[in-house]
């Protein structure tokens, strides 16, 4: 049947809107939407940049990162998930230069007090057990030693006193000194609990407050100590049921290879790399568990706050094929004694 004039004409219309819509469409800069997620992004995390320049070199980094991120998503075959976060403006050079701090040492051999542990529980939650602290950020500063330090020392103290305390690194990157530990350019996580051991304390994170900064060592709050070790031990190198046995007891410092882009990025489910063994980055393993699908898991608490990963957490996949275990999880790891 054929159309009346009127119908007609409204047709005609209906199609010029459509063309004129779509070669609207095709004229808009492809970039556009992206611009202003970056836009949305800085406003988001209160990102200033000093000059147009650098605006632009900062957007293609930006753009790279989210396309990566986009990439990695659409494959769907991951027990994880990576996303947009406060670092998606750095390359990961310039992010690994700036969060990673971690300065490794030759192993140094001590007693293992685990060593004979059998029974152990199918899962461990330290923070369910009030041993952890809230999630803390490093900042711009390598000192994620320092942090990787106070969490255990925060867990140990916790587990002798019943109370739990948060506990200053700026203390650490401060007044540890020693040729290894340099506060923001980098440290290790056993030099701190020397360190701790020999000042005959640490003070609170109130008393000396964490300024992202290298400053001097002021030695009035240095001695104003509200927490103290007895020294540490270090778990069998390469070995995750030594691990487990430590960290079914307490908080455990761990170093870690976290320099790759889909640590950086990391979002939610269970880590299982890319990663080396290149041991950059110390942070602490507070506990561990296994998914519905019978995954093994590492619980890990971060210095990166809370805008990174599962609110500061990430889980890290265990009892991997490789005896140094993900990431190196279990190359190099220490606990301090109450």
């Amino acid at each position: 049947m054929a159309l009346s004039t009127a119908k007609l004409s409204i047709f005609a219309v209906l199609i010029l809107a459509t063309l004129a819509s779509q070669t609207k469409s095709r004229m808009v800069p492809p970039q556009l939407s992206l611009l202003e997620r970056h836009k949305q992004w800085m406003e988001q995390y209160g990102r200033v940049y000093k000059d147009d320049e650098e605006r632009v070199v900062r957007f293609k980094i930006f753009k790279k990162n989210v396309e990566f991120i986009k990439a990695f998503n659409e494959v769907g075959t991951r027990p994880y998930k990576l996303g947009i976060n406060a670092f998606a403006d750095l390359t990961k050079e310039e992010f690994k230069a700036t969060r990673n701090g971690l300065k490794v040492k030759s192993c140094k051999i001590t007693s293992f007090k685990y060593e004979n542990v059998s029974a152990l529980p199918s899962s461990m939650d330290w923070r369910k057990k009030g041993a952890v602290t809230p999630i803390k950020d490093q900042a711009q500063c390598g000192s994620c030693w320092a942090f990787s330090a106070i969490a255990a020392t925060e867990g140990i103290h916790q587990l002798s006193t019943g109370k739990l305390i948060s506990l200053s690194e700026q203390e650490i990157v401060d007044c540890d000194r020693t040729s290894q530990d340099q506060g923001c350019e980098g440290g290790y996580m056993e030099d701190a609990f020397e360190f701790i051991t020999k000042n005959k304390g640490i003070a609170t994170e109130s008393t000396y407050p964490y300024q992202a900064t290298n400053g001097t060592c002021n030695k009035t709050k240095e001695s104003s100590h509200a927490a103290n070790i007895s020294g540490y031990e270090k778990v069998p190198i390469n070995n995750e049921e030594a691990l487990l046995k430590a960290v079914a007891h307490q908080p455990v410092s761990v170093s870690i290879d976290a320099g790759g882009l889909a640590f950086q990025f990391y979002s939610s489910g269970v880590f299982t790399g890319d990663c080396g063994t290149d041991l950059d980055h110390g942070v602490a393993a507070v506990g561990y568990g296994k998914t519905d699908d019978g995954t093994k898991y590492w619980l890990v608490k971060n210095s990166w706050g809370t805008s990174w990963g599962e609110e500061g957490y990430i889980r890290m996949e265990r009892d991997i094929s490789a005896k140094e275990g993900l990431c190196g999880i279990a190359m190099d790891s220490s606990y301090p004694i109450a």
